[in-house]
């Protein structure tokens, strides 16, 4: 049984940083990419980071450029997302996603999903 669990959520004050940790069990980890999405109060999810299987591709949504950086170590089973200069408009619940066949920031294109980590950032 697959499980995807996030970890590393919590309240920081604008400007600050956070880095989201994710593992992953029950799965081949290095044979899948990862992706960050998030989903703030009364809006859709929406795809913040993505990376392939062993770590060489990357993407970002506009809203993460040169703010976020994702990295993998498939050692640990692990993707992480390290946030920096985050603003209040990040506030949202962060879910860790695994998938095999088409990468990239369509949530269509993932697996299996974690349950999130809370993401809020005080003005």
């Amino acid at each position: 049984q697959v499980h995807v669990r996030e970890s590393g959520g919590g309240l920081v004050q604008a400007g600050g940083s956070l880095r989201l940790s994710c593992t992953a069990s029950g799965l081949n980890f290095d044979l899948y990419h990862m992706g960050w999405f998030r989903q703030a109060p009364g809006k859709g999810r929406e795809g913040v980071s993505c990376i392939s299987s062993v770590g060489i591709w990357k993407t970002y949504a506009d809203s993460a450029k040169g703010r976020f950086t994702i990295s993998r170590d498939n050692a640990k089973d692990t993707v992480y997302l390290e946030m920096n200069n985050l603003k209040p408009d990040d506030t949202a619940m962060y879910y860790c996603a695994a998938g095999r066949i088409n990468w990239g920031l369509s949530s269509s294109s993932y697996n299996y999903w974690g349950q999130g980590t809370q993401v809020t950032v005080a003005s």
